[in-house]
């Protein structure tokens, strides 16, 4: 903090620990919110699969799991929060959030079928945690698409789910074409045929945008205003910080060619134009994150992408900074940027 830094930490990132993983079933068994939250095991039994009294379903049914899953993590973190809240907060002039992943869906053409089926994707994406962080219950879409298989919460957690962070972290990097894919109903259910949306990369033969070496990532700067925006007017003026935002390279690029990344400079000067249109439009965004620094270890690509400013020489880890990272000193010193 005395050297201007402000710490963010995540406390949770798709790590959730093996012991709790083997012996609870992971966030299929509701007794992970107290063991999560509370930080220390309860020394109770953990109770038998599918118990109606611990709300778990670890029956192997695809169609319900990630929705069980989903819900026993939002009241874990409600759990953390209220916790966070009671005990370390006043002490530590902190703030507590949530990271939520979006990629904005823009409907393929004007008609109504696609600007539904792109509503349905968003609400089934971030409006699935989000609408009860805010509400307190479940998006509509969800509810009437998922029925019985969707949770629900008490009263008593409805209460505890409502405004349990102080930031909202939004993680965005790309966005999509959705568009009605007029299938006749399906006898298979699960968390990605419950969409029911197609999805598209090119409109008229014009792809959305230029693709980064991840074949999911596409530039385009203008879902970035348009996610955020959303946010803002569907979820009540949330405080928002940018938590990840980049694009990535080949691994097996030149060792000149990775440092001059001019694709990363202008990924970056264009996404942050629209992440300033939508501040200037009244979004309330107070920290913004490129990722990455450095280049790391990306998921299953490994290091076949290289997603930082600064390049990483595998062999010896030797670090050295790319043109993105000269662009981003000088647009940081910018007196009015």
């Amino acid at each position: 903090m005395n050297a201007g830094i402000t710490p963010d930490a995540n406390l949770y990132h798709y790590d959730l620990p093996l012991a709790f993983q083997e012996k609870y079933l992971g966030l299929l068994d509701k007794q992970v919110i107290v063991v999560a939250a509370l930080g220390f095991d309860n020394g109770i039994n953990p109770p038998n699969r599918c118990s109606k009294k611990f709300g778990n379903c670890t029956d192997g049914n695809s169609a319900i799991e990630p929705y069980i899953a989903a819900h026993h993590l939002i009241l874990s973190h409600a759990e953390a929060v209220k916790r966070y809240r009671e005990k370390y907060q006043a002490k530590q002039n902190g703030r507590i959030g949530i990271f939520l992943d979006f990629v904005w869906y823009e409907p393929l053409t004007r008609s109504k079928a696609d600007n539904y089926a792109a509503q349905r994707a968003r609400d089934f994406h971030i409006g699935w945690f989000l609408h009860p962080l805010v509400y307190g219950k479940y998006p509509r879409t969800m509810q009437k698409i998922v029925r019985e298989r969707l949770p629900k919460f008490t009263k008593s957690e409805v209460e505890k789910v409502k405004n349990s962070f102080d930031v909202l972290c939004l993680n965005h990097y790309t966005s999509y074409y959705i568009y009605e894919p007029h299938q006749p109903p399906s006898n298979v259910t699960g968390y990605q045929q419950d969409w029911n949306a197609g999805f598209a990369y090119e409109r008229n033969g014009v792809p959305i945008g230029r693709r980064a070496h991840s074949e999911w990532l596409y530039e385009v700067p203008w879902g970035m205003y348009k996610a955020v925006t959303y946010v803002k007017k569907r979820y009540g003026s949330p405080n928002i910080i940018l938590s990840e935002n980049g694009m990535d390279d080949p691994g097996n690029l030149t060792f000149p060619e990775s440092l001059y990344d001019i694709n990363r400079v202008s990924f970056y000067r264009s996404y942050l134009k629209e992440l300033k249109r939508a501040m200037d439009d009244g979004a309330n965004v107070t920290g913004y994150f490129a990722w990455s620094i450095l280049d790391n270890f990306e998921w299953l690509l490994g290091y076949t992408s290289r997603f930082g400013l600064v390049y990483v020489d595998h062999n010896d880890l030797k670090r050295y900074p790319k043109l993105s990272a000269y662009w981003f000193k000088q647009m940081l010193e910018r007196k009015n940027s």
